[in-house]
């Protein structure tokens, strides 16, 4: 049914259905403040949050405040557990994702799906940046699911995007975007488990670069 919609057509729809009840989770790649640039045109008092890892690229830091300068808006950030970090770091040391599968994924889970988790109570629903272009862990994507894991609605309105659409409306409404991309970096998550795109790698390929591809998730989109 919503399979043809476009996204400021779904957005709509969303804060009409799930009033209150929806909320965008932003990491402020370009796909996020693009989001965030349809979602505050649609309806200027949407919830949006950001988990702050406390490994994230300075240049993350700088997109965020300059979005909430130019729509005048605060979003909302969540933090991991400090006792659970303390923790991970004590028992398997600062890097410990490098050292396996396991440990990149519990240290996910600590930095970025229990935030996550606590973000999301309260809610019926939440919007992504989700794009089936991504990676072949997205490319069944639907523009309207449900999330079992997390018994919600699932929201991913530019899920048929092409990377050219994106940039396209980053640049023609000038909206603020996080400097990396500048730098080959087409997707931004923590300083450690990023890096720029080697000439010929697809747009997964600098996130968790250790990892076979149908391995590059945090958690957040199982």
């Amino acid at each position: 049914e919503f399979e043809d919609k476009t996204a400021q057509f779904i957005l709509s729809w969303a804060f009409s259905e799930f009033e209150g009840k929806v909320a965008l989770a932003s990491s402020f790649g370009s796909e996020d403040t693009l989001l965030i640039d349809l979602i505050i045109k649609t309806n200027p008092e949407a919830s949006i949050f950001t988990l702050d890892t406390g490994r994230l690229p300075e240049e993350t830091y700088k997109v965020w405040e300059e979005i909430e300068s130019k729509y005048n808006i605060n979003i909302e950030p969540y933090f991991p557990d400090a006792a659970m970090v303390e923790k991970i770091v004590k028992e398997h040391g600062p890097n410990l994702f490098y050292k396996s599968l396991d440990l990149r994924r519990l240290c996910c889970k600590i930095r970025k799906v229990e935030p996550l988790n606590r973000a999301l109570s309260g809610l019926d629903a939440w919007i992504t940046g989700l794009r089936r272009e991504q990676a072949t862990t997205r490319a069944e994507v639907k523009k309207i699911e449900y999330d079992s894991g997390k018994d919600l609605i699932k929201i991913n309105p530019i899920a048929d995007w092409s990377e050219e659409q994106v940039w396209d409306h980053i640049r023609k409404h000038e909206v603020p975007y996080n400097n990396l991309h500048d730098q080959d970096y087409p997707s931004i998550g923590c300083a450690p488990c990023t890096r720029a795109l080697k000439p010929g790698e697809d747009i997964r390929a600098g996130r968790w670069w250790w990892e076979s591809p149908e391995k590059k998730e945090c958690g957040l989109h199982k």
